[in-house]
């Protein structure tokens, strides 16, 4: 990675904040007289030199508190798994970090209100999708704290769509439909959206539906899926896959799109800059034509985007040494700048007015940068990772996607309910059976709403769900 930090100037330079500040100087003083550990639990970044930059921060972040940190990193799909059996065994680690609301666990993890709070006092207002997706707002609970996001656009291969007319891409879901059709049938390259049970069609899937204005629940934690215009966005999704989409999108996994880009064979993918970093590495003349759109609007003018990553710590009620773990999620907001370089801009805060700390930081592009917004806007609109050559001001198109970004519960919270939904993959599976002609539009909305109805029943059941059905 060029402009690499060296672990010298990585502690002279890294600043921890107030120390103390949240849980007072006597609990600051036994961390210095006993060596403690700090257990983490999270996935393999999709952009590697993050997880070689963590490493070294948590080094370092441990010598100056006297704290043994260790980090197990294992492969998403085997996250949320392991953290439900370390609650089932009731023990296991301190921090857990999924990228998706673990709202599903709000019984087993502490309410983190304490430094929700106080992250806000240091840092300014969070962004709304990383509120809701780690706030539950009918039992007043924040279930876990979000860092920081990672914003989806619509990573589209220039020389295609150029091809059609298009050169800045498709900016509606009609027509994606009708020019990604056209490049399929004139150049034989498909359109790479999933129907499959995996993180990227779950977000594809309630980005089709949100832009199509319809939604699982409504503010009020309603189900309100049953309606025409979730029929409507399924049979247009159908109506996509018969035209743009080839069989293979039925069993993806998460890595299935970026990999279909970087072998030149999509034309358009709903994911974040990881795959076209990938192909600055892989395929770099793959790189150099792929260029980024904003969320695609619907019939009406309404475009989201469902967060294809969210960074949600939590800190089961089993953690043995939460305070720290406490500790350790604001002193990372301190040092996002870093966290932002180290993984390529792929990291977004979750807190824009956070402080740029003075220094030598060791990467470019800070001069007169007093917050991560100046950072970020400095670094998007001419990204120091460009290929030589590269158009300069792709990333552009990502500024201000706070605006068009939401929570997968989007227009509510991202409360249990909407987490087992997401687990269980109700809304991809609604789309794909009618997608293969096993159901008619109709019958599978209806089957979807009743599916989402018994599990916010259940839900409620436990007082941890509002609405009334």
């Amino acid at each position: 990675m060029a402009h690499t930090i060296s672990r010298r100037r990585f502690i002279r330079n890294t600043s921890l904040g107030a120390v103390g500040l949240s849980f007072g100087p006597g609990l600051l003083r036994s961390w210095a007289q006993e060596r403690k550990t700090l257990k983490l639990l999270q996935w393999s970044h999709f952009v590697p030199s993050y997880d070689a930059w963590f490493k070294q921060y948590c080094q370092s972040w441990g010598e100056r508190y006297n704290v043994n940190v260790v980090v197990d990193h294992i492969s998403l799909s085997d996250l949320k798994s392991t953290f439900a059996a370390e609650v089932v065994a009731g023990q296991g680690h301190d921090l857990v970090e999924f990228i998706a609301p673990p709202s599903d666990f709000e019984p087993s993890v502490l309410d983190l209100t304490d430094i929700n709070q106080e992250a806000r006092k240091r840092f300014g207002e969070q962004v709304a999708v990383a509120t809701k997706s780690s706030f539950n707002p009918f039992t007043k609970k924040f279930y876990g704290f979000c860092h920081g996001w990672t914003i989806d656009p619509g990573d589209y291969r220039k020389s295609l769509w150029e091809k059609v007319g298009m050169p800045e891409g498709p900016r509606t879901w009609a027509e994606l439909l009708t020019n990604g059709s056209r490049i399929l049938k004139e150049q034989g390259v498909q359109v790479g959206i999933g129907l499959s049970q995996e993180l990227d069609s779950n977000m594809a899937c309630r980005a089709l539906l949100w832009s199509f204005d319809s939604s699982i629940q409504d503010i009020n934690e309603n189900v309100v899926l049953d309606n025409p215009k979730t029929v409507e966005a399924v049979k247009y999704m159908t109506d996509l896959y018969k035209q743009a989409l080839t069989p293979e999108i039925f069993s993806w996994n998460p890595a299935s799109n970026n990999q279909l880009l970087l072998a030149g064979k999509a034309s358009y993918i709903l994911n974040s800059i990881s795959a076209y970093r990938s192909a600055q590495k892989d395929v770099p003349e793959i790189a150099k034509d792929v260029f980024f759109t904003p969320a695609l609007k619907g019939p009406n003018g309404t475009a989201w985007a469902s967060e294809h990553v969210i960074y949600v710590s939590v800190i089961p009620k089993f953690a043995r040494e939460p305070d720290l773990a406490k500790q350790f999620l604001l002193d990372l907001c301190t040092n996002y700048d870093q966290a932002i370089w180290a993984s390529k801009l792929y990291n977004t805060p979750a807190f824009f007015q956070t402080k740029v700390p003075g220094g030598d930081r060791g990467y470019p592009g800070l001069a007169g940068a007093a917050t991560l917004r100046d950072q970020f806007n400095t670094w998007f609109s001419n990204d120091p990772f460009a290929l030589t050559g590269e158009t300069v001001g792709k990333l552009k198109p990502l500024q201000g996607a706070e605006q068009w970004s939401t929570n997968v519960g989007h227009p509510g919270p991202a409360s249990p309910a909407i987490g087992e939904i997401f687990g269980t993959f109700v809304i991809p599976n609604m789309f794909a059976t009618v997608a293969q002609g096993r159901q008619n539009p109709e019958e599978a909305v209806k089957l979807a709403a009743a599916q989402c109805r018994r599990i916010f029943d259940k839900w409620r059941e436990q007082k941890l769900v509002g609405g009334k059905g």
